[in-house]
C-alpha cells in the first residue's frame, strides 16, 4: 500500500507593528486514496495547552498508511497569547478584538485578530469538519460542545467520546447573555453557520499538560477520523449524557474568598437551589454571598481558586437532556 504525505508549512498570520511576521505551523497530512478533509485546532487561547499536546501525540499515532483523505492540524493558532501563557491579546495590538475565537470567519482587512482568522479561514472553509480544541479550569468535565439542532454537528461531537455532550443555541435561539459576548464569532458557530459540521471539545486543565485529558483528546481525534472514514475502524459504543449549555452560570455577586461547599464534586447532579459555596469578606469574615445552583441540572464546572471578583464565574450546570443514550 502507497504511505500517505505529511508536510508541515510556515504560514504568515499578519503582520506586527514593527514589521515582524507572525507565524505559525500548519501540518497537513494527505492519505493515499480520496476522502474527506478534517481541519483541527488548537491554542486559540495561549494558556490552554493540552490541545497542542494533543496535535503533536496524534502526529505520532496517525496512521499514514491508512488514510484516506486529508487532516489540516494548527497546534498553536494564536502565537501572541501562547507566549504570554494567556487567553486574550494586550489591547496595543488589537484594542477591538482582544479575544481571537469572537472575529470568524476573520476579515484580511480587519483589525490583528480578524486577519488572522481570515488565513486560517482559508483552511477551514475547505474542511468537511471542524475540531477546535480548547481547555477550562482543572475542576470541570471534559466535554464536547456542538450547535444545537445540527445533527451533523452533533454525530462528530459524539464520536469525540467524551461522557458529556453540550448543545448550544445559536442566532435567534440563543440569549441575550449569548450575543453580548459575542459567541456568533466563535469559529465553531462561524463554521457550522456555513454548513461545516464543527465542534469544540473542553478537555478541562490549562498551563499543564495533563496526561488523562491529552489521551482523551487524542482518542477523540482517531475516532473523530474513523467517523468520518478517513481511518477504518468502527467508532466505540460509548454512554453519554446528553445537555443543553446554558450561559447563566453561577456568578459572585461580591468580590471576596469563595470557599465550595466541601462535599460537591463536578459530575454530580445538583437540585435547584442547591448549596454550592460562600462568598465571603476575607477582613470582617462576612458572609457575602450564599452561592446557589438556578436549576436542576449536571455541576460540570466548579472554581477552586478561591480569590474571585464580582462577576467570576463559580459553578456551571447543564440542563440534562438525555442519559445514557
Amino acid at each position: 500500500m502507497t504511505a500517505g504525505t505529511h508536510t508541515a508549512e510556515s504560514v504568515t498570520l499578519a503582520r506586527l507593528p514593527s514589521g515582524v511576521e507572525l507565524t505559525t505551523t500548519v501540518h497537513t497530512y494527505r492519505g493515499a486514496g480520496g476522502g474527506p478533509t478534517l481541519y483541527v485546532q488548537a491554542a486559540q487561547h495561549g494558556r490552554e495547552i493540552n490541545g497542542t499536546e494533543v496535535l503533536r501525540r496524534f502526529h505520532d499515532r496517525l496512521p499514514l498508511r491508512s488514510l484516506s483523505g486529508t487532516v489540516v492540524a494548527v497546534p498553536v493558532v494564536n502565537p501572541l497569547t501562547f507566549d504570554r501563557v494567556s487567553y486574550t491579546t494586550p489591547e496595543q495590538l488589537d484594542s477591538v478584538n482582544s479575544n481571537m475565537n469572537r472575529v470568524w470567519p476573520g476579515n484580511p482587512e480587519g483589525t490583528l485578530h480578524q486577519r488572522m482568522a481570515a488565513r486560517l479561514w482559508k483552511y477551514v472553509e475547505r474542511a468537511d469538519a471542524v475540531v477546535d480544541l480548547h481547555t477550562g479550569s482543572p475542576d470541570m468535565l471534559p466535554h464536547v460542545v456542538y450547535l444545537e439542532g445540527d445533527e451533523r454537528s452533533r454525530e462528530v461531537a459524539r464520536a469525540f467520546g467524551t461522557d458529556l455532550l453540550l448543545s448550544e443555541q445559536a442566532d435567534e435561539d440563543a440569549s441575550e447573555e449569548w450575543h453580548r459576548r459575542g459567541f456568533d464569532g466563535k469559529l465553531r458557530v462561524a463554521a457550522a453557520q456555513e454548513g461545516i459540521p464543527s465542534i469544540t471539545p473542553e478537555l478541562a486543565h490549562n498551563k499543564q499538560i495533563v496526561e488523562d485529558v491529552v489521551e482523551t483528546g487524542v482518542e477523540g481525534l482517531l475516532d473523530v477520523c474513523r467517523s468520518l472514514d478517513l481511518l477504518p475502524g468502527e467508532v466505540p459504543d460509548r454512554d453519554r449524557t446528553i445537555a443543553r449549555n446554558h450561559l447563566g452560570q453561577v456568578s459572585a455577586t461580591d468580590s471576596g474568598l469563595f470557599r465550595p461547599r466541601p462535599s460537591l464534586e463536578v459530575g454530580q447532579f445538583v437540585p435547584a437551589g442547591a448549596d454550592l459555596g460562600t462568598v465571603y469578606d476575607p477582613t470582617t469574615y462576612e458572609a457575602l454571598q450564599a452561592a446557589t445552583a438556578d436549576r436542576d441540572g449536571l455541576l460540570y464546572a466548579l472554581t477552586r481558586e478561591a480569590t474571585v471578583t464580582a462577576g467570576d464565574q463559580l459553578a456551571s450546570v447543564a440542563l440534562v437532556r438525555e442519559e445514557n443514550e
